[in-house]
């Protein structure tokens, strides 16, 4: 029994190879011959990717998005020539796109910059690398809102004024959309909370403190007025009172959040920031606006390490 057993495994893998020998010769003769050249070239860029990753690199960067929320606020105008000096009390306001479908949206369009984006470049000062300073750029964005019901109290048309305002497009449309940019230099700490430290799957908590400049563009139209700085590719920045980005305050601020290294040196990060700026000469039509603006903001990005 067992002879003839053997015998019939014999025969069906001598089958089997019979029937596959010409199957493989035809595969093979099929597939194109590999050029080494360019079996080296894929090996070399992918070492130096893989090598640049793994380097124990001292600079930071990363680019992300980020919704912002607003405290009501008052927002004071300055008119002279027109007999104008009031103040809207209380004004809430929001950031753009005003939901969650408009962000998907635009990213779907491959248009980066209409939601807020956000940037940070940093340097580690420390050999731990558990200490950092750091330049970051919130372009937030600040839209009051259209249809809400606001005080109004001071001088209008050299009148005395104290009444309620619906505030619209025509009347009083305020806002800083391209955007409220806060330009700062934080102070940041890394502190190791999970996972294997400075390897894929490590968890830290990150904190931030720091100070700088708010640097708005200003689209506001005050008691029917729009304010006109000129077109966008002329007189960029910063000082003169028709440059399209102007130089109109301070902010500070903290952050908190989380850092999650995905692979080698590429990283996650969600934290949640407060910030208070002091807007001053904000330019409106034949005048200024000065607000002060409390943000709470939302952060996710991605960096890598360099």
């Amino acid at each position: 029994m067992k002879t003839r057993l053997i015998k019939h495994l014999a025969f069906a893998v001598a089958t089997t190879v019979a029937i596959s020998s010409p199957v493989w010769a035809q595969n093979t003769e099929n597939t194109p011959p590999v050029n080494p050249e360019t079996a080296a070239a894929k090996t070399s860029a992918k070492a130096n990717f893989d090598r640049a990753l793994g380097s124990d690199g001292d600079w930071y960067f990363s680019w992300g998005y980020s919704r912002q929320q607003y405290a009501p606020s008052d927002i004071h105008i300055s008119q002279p020539t027109l007999g104008n000096d009031f103040t809207v009390h209380q004004a809430s306001a929001g950031d753009y796109p005003a939901n969650f479908q408009q962000t998907l949206d635009s990213i779907a369009n491959l248009d980066f910059t209409t939601p807020q984006e956000n940037i940070r470049i940093g340097r580690f000062m420390n050999p731990e690398k558990t200490f950092a300073i750091e330049f970051s750029l919130d372009h937030s964005k600040y839209n009051t809102d259209f249809n809400q019901t606001a005080a109004v109290t001071g001088t209008i048309n050299n009148q005395a004024a104290n009444t309620n305002m619906v505030l619209n497009a025509q009347n009083f449309s305020y806002a800083l959309h391209n955007g409220l940019n806060h330009l700062m230099v934080n102070a940041v700490w890394l502190h190791h909370l999970a996972g294997p430290e400075k390897q894929p799957g490590d968890l830290q908590l990150i904190s931030r403190a720091g100070a700088g400049i708010l640097l708005p563009h200003a689209d506001n139209t005050i008691l029917g007025n729009p304010n006109q700085v000129g077109p966008k590719n002329q007189n960029v920045c910063c000082f003169a009172s028709n440059d399209w980005w102007q130089v109109n305050g301070w902010t500070a601020g903290i952050e908190v959040g989380v850092r999650y290294t995905v692979y080698k040196s590429i990283y996650l990060e969600l934290t949640s920031k407060i910030a208070y700026g002091a807007l001053r000469g904000v330019p409106v039509y034949m005048g200024t606006a000065d607000q002060a603006i409390w943000m709470t903001e939302q952060v996710l990005s991605t960096g890598f390490l360099f």
